[in-house]
């Protein structure tokens, strides 16, 4: 095995190059045997490929400048574009972890943007795809003990968790099963970069044998063996005895899940784009007979995932609460909330639209702003009118809604308003100019900037998007007028768990 032969580890064949690649280089093994491979790959198959390691450096250890250098010596001798991006500012105290790999998420991206790269690579392994499961598992158990005794509250969230390929759900309980998944193949960050995991497949000795063929040093970080922190303390009881079958175990179980998961959400999907309808900004109805369902899982699914699309919320609604509201449609007309979202079921259709509560203050205009989970603010030419004086978005309010809505299609003009009175508005000196995007407001508003416009995001799918949930992802924002998800890094083949080899 090396780098003269295809290596047996990852088949690099099923993603798509053709917009470059970012490889996250810590220097670890893993990272350090994902560039290597996937050096030799393009050199094979596609040599024009523009390819590009970045490091990052959190600057949490004194250390980590130096291993960032010596990586850089590394791409420097196999002739790779190579840079160091570092994670400045304050550390917080609790939830480093978490906050770690966003900033080092975030960083990754920003580089790839610099360079025009789409897709980015990590080096995470079946031996992380295991911890991930097996970490999830403990924390369901866990959350089913407190959630007995009601004792889990929203700020008591596990710190290693974030939205994008875990199963939690907005009021901070656990959502069982979901998250067993583990890491999905591909995740889209911020709707624009997709994240690869090509060596989810492979064990991490296997790496490091190819390493050690090749005479590849590797940097040992001693934080993956701090147990002070959960996924050292997991991967320290792998270490043992019977950590192989564990593993083994753990991987099959995230295949099972995913495939679960993934027609699970193609199912919802279905429902999605027959039952769902935009009638007016904001609002969204649902077929009537959304409620007599026979695919009662699929239907409690759609539904949960459309309540945190139109509430703005990065975890979907709890799934016991869900079940119970979707029984409650079942019985006739209703008036509830969850997940920051009006359900108003009607004889005309159910109804859904965000809560004037918690609305976001008036904040200044910039661009790629992320507007209460719903909406995606940006800027074209800041010329001119931008820069008169302050520009803000805020609700629009009941008041001006009321004079803008028109009822049409059965949809009742209150429900309208509601839903306009929720969506984001541009303001300048305590004025209403008008919705983004909408052209000349109304007689007596301020004259409204082209230049700013306001597009649908699909909530809980905004900043992660597993691969797993890209069918009901894509019919959300198909239903919200959001920007398609973009193509699938795997040049058409399916996403699917890959097969762990020894």
């Amino acid at each position: 095995m090396t780098l003269d032969t295809e290596p047996d580890l990852s088949d690099f064949s099923r993603i798509d190059f053709s917009n470059g690649a970012v490889a996250a280089v810590s220097g670890g093994s893993d990272s350090t045997a994902l560039l290597l491979l996937l050096k030799a790959h393009l050199d094979r198959n596609a040599p024009a490929t523009k390819l590009l390691a970045v490091t990052i450096d959190h600057r949490l250890r004194p250390q980590a400048a130096a291993e960032a250098q010596a990586v850089a010596r590394l791409c420097a001798a196999r002739g790779i574009a190579h840079r160091v991006l570092a994670w400045s500012g304050r550390k917080p105290s609790t939830g480093l972890p978490a906050a770690a790999r966003e900033a080092r998420y975030r960083l990754l991206a920003e580089a790839a943007e610099a360079a025009g790269i789409g897709l980015i690579l990590t080096g995470h392994t079946a031996d992380d795809q295991a911890e991930t499961v097996l970490m999830r598992q403990a924390r369901d158990e866990w959350a089913r003990d407190e959630w007995a005794r009601d004792e889990w509250a929203r700020d008591e969230r596990p710190s290693d968790e974030r939205p994008s390929d875990g199963g939690q759900s907005d009021d901070g309980r656990r959502e069982e099963g979901r998250g067993l998944a583990g890491m999905a193949p591909a995740t889209l960050y911020d709707w624009r970069h997709w994240i690869v995991r090509p060596l989810l497949g492979v064990r991490r000795e296997a790496l490091r044998e190819f390493l050690r063929r090749e005479q590849v040093a590797w940097i040992e970080d001693p934080t993956n063996a701090d147990t002070a922190f959960e996924r050292p303390r997991v991967r320290a009881a792998l270490a043992e005895g019977d950590g192989a079958p564990r593993v083994a175990e753990a991987i099959a179980l995230a295949r099972k899940v995913a495939a679960e998961r993934e027609q699970l959400g193609r199912r919802a999907a279905m429902l999605i784009r027959s039952l769902a309808s935009r009638p007016a900004a904001g609002l969204v109805r649902l077929n009537r007979d959304f409620a007599t369902e026979s695919d009662s899982g699929a239907a409690i699914y759609a539904l949960r995932i459309l309540l945190a699309a139109t509430g703005g919320t990065a975890f979907l609604p709890d799934q016991a609460r869900s079940e119970a509201l979707f029984g409650r449609l079942r019985t006739g007309p209703l008036c509830a909330t969850l997940s920051r979202t009006v359900i108003d079921a009607r004889r005309t259709g159910i109804f859904l639209h965000r809560e004037l509560r918690d609305l976001p203050p008036a904040v200044e205009v910039s661009d790629n702003a992320l507007w209460d989970g719903r909406r995606r603010i940006t800027l074209g030419d800041s010329s001119g009118a931008l820069l008169i004086a302050p520009l803000l978005v805020a609700p629009l309010g009941a008041a001006l809604a009321a004079k803008r809505a028109i009822a049409g299609h059965g949809t009742p003009a209150s429900l309208v308003r509601a839903a306009l009175a929720a969506e984001p508005a541009l303001w300048r000196d305590g004025e209403c100019l008008g919705l983004p995007g909408e052209g000349p407001g109304l007689p007596g508003e301020g004259p409204m900037p082209a230049a700013v416009a306001a597009y649908p995001a699909v909530a809980p799918f905004a900043r992660f998007l597993p691969s797993f949930d890209l069918a009901p992802a894509d019919a959300v924002a198909a239903l919200l007028g959001a920007a398609p998800v973009p193509a699938s890094p795997f040049g058409g083949h399916s996403a699917g768990l890959p097969r762990a080899k020894a």
